[in-house]
C-alpha cells in the first residue's frame, strides 16, 4: 500500500500521525510512504515546473522500480490524490486499487487549492495573511516546518487537471472520499460517477483537514481494500 501524502504534509504527519500506517498495517498491509519533492525530507525545489502532477508521480513510479514493486495499491490525500491519479492513468499495468481521499471533482474541473495559498507562504509572516485558506495553509506549514519557499512552488506548479476522457481511463477499482465539509476538493459523487469502477464516500462531519485521520474514513477505506477484484 502506498501513501502519497497532501500539500505541506509528510509521510509522517498524513500517514503515521493520524494512524494510517498502524491501521493498515495491523490489516496486514505492507505500508510505503513518501515525501513528496519539495516537502520534509525530500529535495527542495524552487522552480513551479519541477512540480508538475506527472512529474510527481514519476517519483512514485521510481520509488516503486528502487523498491522492486511490480503492483500496488495506492491512496493519496488531497495533492496527494492529484498525483495518484495522474500515476493510475501513466502506470495502469502497476496498479490494483485506488483511494482518492480529499479530492474529488477538482480533479476534473477545478484544482481545489487557490493560488492565494502561494501568496500566504511567501507573506512576511503569518500575522500579515489575511485570506483564510492561506492563513490556514501557512500556519500547518509552519507547523511542520517546511520549506515556505519550495511549497509556494509547489503550489503554483502541481495545479494540473484532467479531462473527462482522461478520468475515464482510469479503469481500476477507485474509491472517492470526501469529507461533507470539505469546501475544496469538489464532489466525490461526481468523480466517481466519471470512473468507470468508482464509488464514493462521503466522510461525517469532517472539513478538508479533519477527514485526513477520521475513523469512518478508515474501516470505508479497509472494507474497500479487503474486497475481491
Amino acid at each position: 500500500m502506498v501513501l502519497v501524502h497532501g500539500f505541506a504534509s509528510t509521510a509522517h504527519d498524513n500517514w503515521v500521525y493520524p494512524g494510517w500506517v498502524d491501521t493498515l498495517t495491523k490489516a496486514g498491509r505492507r505500508v510505503v510512504a513518501l515525501d513528496n519533492r519539495g516537502h520534509g525530507a525530500s529535495s527542495k525545489l524552487y522552480d513551479p515546473a519541477a512540480y508538475h502532477s506527472a512529474l510527481m508521480a514519476e517519483d512514485v513510479r521510481a520509488l516503486l522500480d528502487h523498491l522492486d514493486l511490480a503492483r500496488v495499491d495506492i491512496m493519496g490525500y488531497s495533492m496527494g490524490a492529484r498525483i495518484a491519479a495522474f500515476f493510475a492513468r501513466a502506470h495502469r499495468a502497476r496498479l490494483r486499487r485506488a483511494v482518492f481521499g480529499g479530492l474529488g471533482i477538482h480533479l476534473v474541473d477545478g484544482v481545489g487549492l487557490p493560488e492565494s495559498i502561494a501568496e500566504a507562504l511567501e507573506a512576511p509572516s503569518l500575522a500579515e495573511v489575511r485570506d483564510p485558506v492561506g492563513r490556514m495553509f501557512r500556519a500547518f506549514a509552519e507547523q511542520t516546518k517546511s520549506d515556505l519557499r519550495a511549497l509556494a512552488a509547489c503550489i503554483l506548479g502541481s495545479r494540473q487537471t484532467l479531462t473527462r476522457e482522461e478520468v475515464a481511463e482510469i479503469r481500476v477499482p477507485v474509491l472517492v472520499a470526501v469529507g461533507t465539509k470539505d469546501k475544496l476538493a469538489g464532489s466525490a459523487l461526481d468523480l466517481a460517477a466519471l470512473l468507470p469502477a468508482g464509488r464514493e464516500f462521503e466522510i461525517p462531519g469532517r472539513d478538508h483537514m479533519l477527514a485526513v485521520g477520521d475513523k469512518a474514513f478508515k474501516s470505508a477505506v479497509l472494507a474497500f481494500l479487503a474486497e475481491r477484484p
